[in-house]
């Protein structure tokens, strides 16, 4: 809760986004740790987190993959998050790492979808 009150969330999603491929890979974990509290799910999607994480999760490195599938797994618990996770793609990428992933990322991953098959149509598009 206090690094979401210092203003870390925004500088982290940035971060994920647009740092070097270590920064990439911190904040993503630092998002996926942040992302259990549910004040900050709903920061990091409104920070623009959730398509950050979904790019790092279909684009990023074996680190990043996992700390991004683990956050968007976290986030997906909210209701809202889920619609916003579908609709940046997530789903597709989430099968995939589900798929082809290594045991962490199919494990975030299938958790994900479990989250997202909550949505009615989500659930028709797994």
């Amino acid at each position: 809760v206090a690094i979401a009150a210092a203003g870390g969330i925004e500088v982290l999603v940035p971060m994920a986004r647009d740092g070097n491929e270590r920064q990439k890979e911190r904040a993503a974990g630092a998002l996926r740790n942040l992302s259990v509290n549910d004040d900050n799910k709903v920061a990091i999607a409104a920070a623009g987190g959730i398509e950050v994480l979904v790019s790092l999760a279909r684009d990023g490195n074996e680190g990043q993959k996992e700390f991004a599938a683990g956050a968007l797994c976290n986030l997906s618990a909210n209701e809202e998050n889920r619609v916003a996770i579908a609709a940046a793609g997530g789903i597709e990428v989430l099968v995939s790492l589900a798929r082809d992933g290594n045991g962490a990322q199919k494990e975030f991953a299938a958790g994900a979808l479990v989250n997202l098959s909550m949505n009615d149509d989500n659930k028709a598009a797994i």
